[in-house]
């Protein structure tokens, strides 16, 4: 038997079920987080939305703000935006449970935004040295090395 998929109203597959503040779905008529928009943000107004949902407890809808930068941006800046969408998915594991695919997730995302700290390209206000800082807090706190 086929399930029906959900879809938004030019036909695109879209996921209409609630979800909760870690982007894990919910069922049908139980009242979830503001779903964020898929349309890319500019780079400063992504960075402070990402932000805002971080400080929220919302780490997988930072994710996706920064995926949409990430995918609609300029070639040179991917590694940066991609980076942070992992940093963001590490953190959405490690809150879910996941400590394997979080500290993956935080290792790949920390050797992206390492390689584009490099190049000497815009940062859009971050300080990559405290994001990294960040993450390694994070791994360390997970993988019981540290005080997370």
């Amino acid at each position: 038997m086929a399930t029906t998929r959900d879809r938004d109203p030019e036909g695109r597959p879209r996921q209409a079920r609630p979800r909760d503040a870690l982007g894990r779905p919910l069922p049908y008529g139980q009242v979830g987080v503001e779903p964020v928009s898929e349309e890319p943000l500019p780079p400063y107004e992504t960075v402070a939305y990402a932000r805002e949902l971080l400080d929220e407890g919302r780490p997988f809808s930072a994710h996706e703000v920064l995926e949409a930068r990430w995918k609609d941006g300029p070639e040179e800046e991917r590694p940066l935006w991609q980076g942070l969408a992992q940093l963001c998915v590490g953190i959405t594991h490690l809150a879910r449970g996941n400590t394997a695919g979080g500290l993956r997730l935080l290792d790949r995302g920390s050797a992206a935004v390492e390689g584009y700290a490099g190049t000497g390209g815009p940062t859009y206000g971050l300080d990559l040295e405290a994001v990294l800082a960040c993450a390694r807090e994070h791994a360390d706190g997970a993988d019981g090395t540290g005080s997370g």
